[in-house]
């Protein structure tokens, strides 16, 4: 196992003796650079290994050592190197003035060789446990992305299971729910630019839309068999049990709002989404007949893509419509189902819409 290598010091001195003695002081325990003149010092102090402090004389006047202190601060691959500056006692303003070009102490002359290596020592731990710091804050840093990384993963993985439960028990299939959580961030994603909308569709609220889309129909597992894969049209009776998918979704999700005792933005959408999906634009829709900007962005959004999807998948009771004529019935119902700029951004993306399609679409049997 090799020996730790001594800490480079570099010492900075116009007066050969002093230098010679300022190096003999020191050079028992560290390894020395030596140089006489700030210009030398400089360059000695750029070399790799670069210095792990420097030791500075200030010069007759005080000014020399401000002077080099401010030039090694300025340059990213010194400013790192802790500063002692030499003074004569009585040099106060120029004590003053090395601070505030950086140093992180000063020694007076004339010097005491005890002060001198324990001044030297102390910078040099000092140094060593910022070091340390910033590694550990680094490694923790890694170490809470890891962790929210995997907790991410966990919680998609959690609403894709519960999602798909819900989709597979109906018509639907898990391709449905890829291109409806698709669907909604590229309307997002076209919408967010706009006054009426950008204060909700941030790129972070965007991707927590694109999470929660997937359990917009989590409330039909509460439905029965009998009317959720009946294959012909709903009595009354039966369709006003099926409306209630949307209250029991809402309920499902506020239950773990309550369970935590908080909400978040992805509970939000996700209770939002799930009650609100149904909701028309001119409030002839349910279950509360809401209208307008009275609708949860989250919901709108999600009623254009969710019915988009509907109209070019084949079900039992329909073919699948062809892109253009699922275009055309949305547009139809700008303004009453769908809100405007909803329905303008899905006209603007279509041909996203078309891609994510074709990407997700189902298997032939």
């Amino acid at each position: 196992m090799n020996p730790p290598s001594k800490a480079l010091i570099l010492i900075v001195d116009p007066l050969p003796e002093q230098l010679v003695r300022l190096g003999a002081l020191l050079q028992e325990r560290y390894d020395v650079r030596l140089a006489d003149n700030g210009a030398d010092g400089l360059r000695l102090a750029g070399q790799l290994p670069r210095p792990d402090l420097a030791l500075l004389d200030a010069g007759p006047a005080g000014a020399d050592g401000a002077a080099l202190c401010r030039q090694l601060k300025a340059s990213p691959d010194t400013a790192a190197i802790p500063l002692l500056v030499l003074h004569a006692a009585g040099q106060e303003d120029a004590e003053r003035a090395s601070f505030a070009a950086g140093a992180a102490d000063v020694i007076r002359r004339p010097l005491l060789a005890e002060t001198l290596r324990a001044r030297v020592a102390g910078q040099l731990e000092l140094a060593q446990a910022r070091r340390l710091l910033r590694h550990q804050g680094t490694l923790l840093e890694h170490l809470v992305e890891e962790r929210t990384r995997e907790l991410g993963q966990t919680l998609d993985a959690v609403v894709w299971a519960m999602a798909s439960l819900a989709e597979t028990r109906d018509y639907e299939t898990a391709n449905h729910i890829r291109r409806v959580q698709h669907y909604v961030a590229a309307l997002a994603r076209q919408l967010q630019g706009q006054r009426r909308f950008a204060g909700e569709l941030s790129d972070a609220n965007i991707a927590l839309l694109y999470k929660a889309a997937p359990l917009h129909d989590i409330g039909k597992v509460a439905i029965p068999d009998a009317i959720l894969l009946k294959p012909g049209r709903l009595s009354d009776e039966e369709f006003a049990v099926m409306k209630l998918h949307t209250v029991y979704g809402r309920d499902a999700i506020a239950g773990v709002e309550q369970h935590l005792g908080h909400s978040n933005t992805f509970l939000r959408y996700a209770r939002e989404i799930a009650y609100s999906h149904q909701e028309k634009f001119d409030g002839s829709g349910y279950p509360q007949g809401l209208s307008g900007d009275a609708i949860p962005i989250s919901a709108r959004l999600m009623a254009v893509a969710d019915v988009y999807d509907a109209l070019i998948s084949k079900r039992v009771y329909k073919p699948a419509f062809t892109h253009e004529t699922a275009l055309e019935l949305i547009r139809q119902g700008s303004g009453e189902h769908f809100d405007p700029d909803v329905v303008d951004a899905m006209l603007t993306v279509e041909e996203e819409f078309m891609a994510i399609a074709a990407r997700f679409a189902e298997p032939v049997h």
